[in-house]
């Protein structure tokens, strides 16, 4: 028995159950018993049955365990559940849930969305559970309602976000929030940086520098993805984690979420900052971001729990199935059946998981001095017998491989009740079911209207100049190069600035010719010697083709700028279009004036599809139409000053050449 000398009543005791503490030794009681007084275990093992209690519970034999810790979450996103599947994370995050989240995330929406969570996780065993979101203090409100622990990080961002206009707010939120539920029984609040790559050095010095002030934990994702990985190598000569350690990062105690691509240096630099690691198995999986080296960081002695990730990328709350999971990846990946075994990945569950969350002190098993978060589980259901009882550990592989979450019949947490014979006694489950469906509602009408126009698609992931302008324009094919450099040189044209491109341009259409053409451009600017000095990626959606024609002259219409923030590829699966064209050229360009008019004039070298000589394009922008045809003139006559001509005039757009 673990007790206190002399200690003989409490308010609470459980008898006649299976006790798993996951204390320091694993011990089990078969038939044991734990004491409750307050919102603290006074007393766990055999023997207790002559002590006094307020209440006595006769479990029937069922398991009484620690509540689970689920390491790493972003509990309102159940209110986005299902919302885009089967998609990689850059094109399910920012195209879709960030889009989402900064129509609909409100502090309404966040309360919402932790209720509806905290009553899927209090029937899947959860006590604990650290989140990362945006109002992180309405998460909060929420989860003590509920009676839950919760490591509670405020999103802090480089950009603009629901509840931040931009990062020096969110540092703001951030602090606001510690200040105000610092020390707080149930909720541990802490700054969290979302990640390295949408965040500065800046904001994770300041966010370090925060929490060791208040002396709080950081929550943030670390390493998620191989091209993440990758590009922190290419851009900082460095793996990640040794360039988070570089500004600070681990000068508090962290919980790193994901840890999917590290080395074994990685590690050890993690477990030597008393840091913990937050595996995600099922969401890793369903984004194709791939399986941590979990047994490789045990063996490091790294503290590992196991979180569910947020529910619109797992997409449920339920720790039965992440644990199971956990166990089976580690040995189909190592192509060792021995490693992770059921009582470790039980382990990285309860204490590991409190141990990574830095609450180990006071949750994570069942220990005399600890807060009473238990769990009990009835394992008596068809798919959990027979039990065999030679070998007293098998109790967890039962718990592992067997049970459900549907097992869970009652939940403690800090010594309250919050789910007594599978009722909840601190949540309305039909409230929060009918408040969801409200919202999935309004979301669905906003992607229905979004998802029919390019425009709105563009506009909705950011960056869109959502001004519109026209362009007088003529295209001419020409033998050499030679007339226009002379013509440059002519008192008759005065250059502004000038420019030296490599173009590679790919062009989107769609099945609908009214939503216009996409062009995804990528610029390598060129100096004297043809060395690139820098690249530049950029969006460009036209209209269609042509608004108007005066002669040879088109007037058309160029409608919305972006800056292409992301890969190639992801926007062809964020956009979808029918059809994709390349195409590839050299450019010259100048801003010049030629009789009191500006004029770009580009001097294109087609490389794909490839033909011989050049193309000579001169263009300026106009916002009438009488002013359109006056510039119409003008713009034939510098036409020929270049040495091109009217028979030389060709109306096709590169990318509808053929190949």
């Amino acid at each position: 028995m673990s007790a206190p000398a002399g200690a003989a009543s409490c308010d609470l005791l459980l008898t006649n159950a299976t006790v798993l503490t996951m204390n320091e030794s694993l011990e089990v009681y078969p038939r044991g018993a734990v004491a409750v007084t307050g919102d603290h275990i006074v007393a766990v093992g055999d023997g207790l049955d002559q002590w006094e209690a307020r209440e006595r519970i006769d479990c029937g034999g069922r398991v009484v365990m620690p509540g689970f810790v689920n390491a790493h979450t972003h509990v309102p996103m159940t209110l986005v559940r299902g919302l885009a599947d089967d998609l990689k994370l850059d094109v399910w995050l920012m195209g879709y849930i960030m889009p989402v989240e900064r129509e609909f995330v409100s502090p309404d929406f966040v309360r919402l969305g932790t209720g509806l969570a905290c009553a899927e996780m209090i029937r899947s065993g959860i006590t604990s559970f650290a989140d990362m979101y945006y109002f992180e203090e309405s998460v909060a409100q929420a989860t003590a309602a509920a009676g839950m622990r919760a490591l509670c990080g405020q999103t802090v961002l480089k950009f603009p976000t629901p509840d931040a206009s931009s990062y020096e707010d969110s540092l703001a939120l951030a602090r606001e929030f510690i200040v105000k539920w610092k020390g707080h029984p149930l909720i541990v609040p802490a700054p969290a940086p979302h990640a390295p790559y949408t965040c500065t050095a800046e904001i994770l010095r300041a966010c370090a520098e925060l929490a060791v002030e208040f002396d709080v934990p950081i929550h943030t994702h670390l390493s998620e993805t191989l091209f993440e990985v990758d590009q922190w190598r290419k851009t900082h000569g460095m793996p990640v984690v040794p360039w988070v350690k570089k500004q600070g990062l681990f000068d508090a105690h962290v919980l790193c979420a994901h840890c999917v691509h590290i080395d074994e240096g990685e590690m050890r630099t993690i477990r030597n900052a008393g840091a913990g690691v937050a595996h995600n198995p099922s969401s890793n999986l369903k984004l194709g971001s791939g399986v941590a080296p979990v047994t490789k960081m045990l063996e490091i002695g790294v503290d590992v729990g196991i979180g569910t990730d947020g529910p619109a990328s797992n997409n449920d709350l339920d720790m039965f199935e992440e644990v199971r999971l956990a166990a089976l990846l580690a040995k189909g990946t190592t192509g060792d059946p021995t490693v992770l075994p059921a009582q470790q990945a039980l382990l990285m569950a309860t204490r590991l998981g409190a141990r990574a969350l830095g609450i180990g002190d006071i949750t994570g098993s069942l220990e005399p001095g600890k807060r009473a978060d238990l769990i009990v589980i009835d394992l008596n259901g068809v798919h959990s017998i027979p039990h065999f009882s030679r070998d007293p550990h098998a109790i967890s592989a039962r718990i592992v491989y067997s049970a459900k979450a549907s097992d869970v019949s009652d939940v403690m947490c800090n010594g309250a009740w919050l789910m007594r014979n599978r009722q909840l006694l601190t949540l309305d489950e039909q409230a929060l079911s009918d408040g969801a469906r409200e919202y999935a509602k309004k979301i669905d009408a906003f992607l229905i209207t979004r998802e029919g126009s390019v425009l709105k698609k563009l506009v909705a992931i950011g960056g869109a100049v959502e001004t519109e302008s026209f362009e007088v324009q003529v295209k001419a094919r020409i033998a050499s190069d030679a007339p226009v450099f002379v013509a440059l040189e002519s008192k008759e044209i005065t250059v502004i600035r000038s420019a030296h491109y490599h173009q590679y341009d790919s062009y989107f259409s769609f099945a609908d010719p009214g939503q216009g053409r996409l062009r995804y451009r990528e610029d390598e600017f060129l100096d004297e010697k043809g060395t690139v000095t820098n690249v530049r990626a950029r969006l460009t959606l036209t209209g269609e083709a042509r608004e108007g024609q005066f002669g040879s002259v088109i007037l058309s219409r160029s409608r919305y700028l972006a800056p292409a923030t992301h890969s190639r590829r992801f926007y062809r699966e964020y956009f979808r279009p029918a059809s994709e064209r390349e195409v590839e050229k050299e450019r010259r360009r100048w801003l010049l004036v030629y009789r009191g008019v500006e004029f770009y004039v580009h001097l294109d070298r087609l490389i794909a599809p490839a033909r011989d000589g050049y193309f000579l394009e001169v263009k300026s922008r106009t916002w009438s139409r009488r002013d359109a045809q006056d510039k119409a003139a003008v713009i034939m006559d510098l036409l020929q000053v270049l040495g091109a001509s009217a028979d030389d005039v060709y109306a096709e757009d590169y990318v509808d050449f053929g190949g």
